[in-house]
């Protein structure tokens, strides 16, 4: 009985020893969203027969490519970052408080919802 016991308490204080503590996020607040060229689409003029018959120009549309970077401020830092999905960047809202993390060399960024997204710090204050 009483090695039992024993074995208990020591499992218990063991698995207490052990238990990870959840991450700790610090508050920020998006304090404002510019836009950047973050550079260039291009899309070609040529075709299938115009390349069979040699008729094709050599004419490329450009186009700017336009990202968002967001300035994120916290009580001692201000950072500048920019989401790191450029085909799909999600709008995030202004003036709303944000919970932040930096583990290793990216920052995660929870903005109401629960997931938290990755982004790229292009600048720290």
């Amino acid at each position: 009985m009483r090695a039992a016991t024993v074995v208990a308490l020591l499992f218990a204080l063991g698995s207490a020893a052990l238990a990870k503590e959840p991450p700790t996020y610090e508050k920020a607040v998006l304090v404002k969203m510019d836009t950047s060229a973050c550079g260039y689409s291009e899309k070609d003029g040529k075709t299938v027969a115009g390349e069979i018959f040699g008729t094709d120009g050599q004419h490329k549309n450009t186009k700017q490519v336009l990202c968002q970077e967001y300035v994120l401020q916290t009580d001692r830092v201000t950072y500048r970052i920019q989401p790191k999905d450029d085909k799909h960047p999600v709008l995030l809202p202004v003036g709303e408080t944000a919970q932040i993390r930096i583990r290793r060399d990216k920052m995660l960024l929870r903005v109401p919802k629960p997931t938290a997204r990755s982004v790229n710090i292009l600048s720290s204050q």
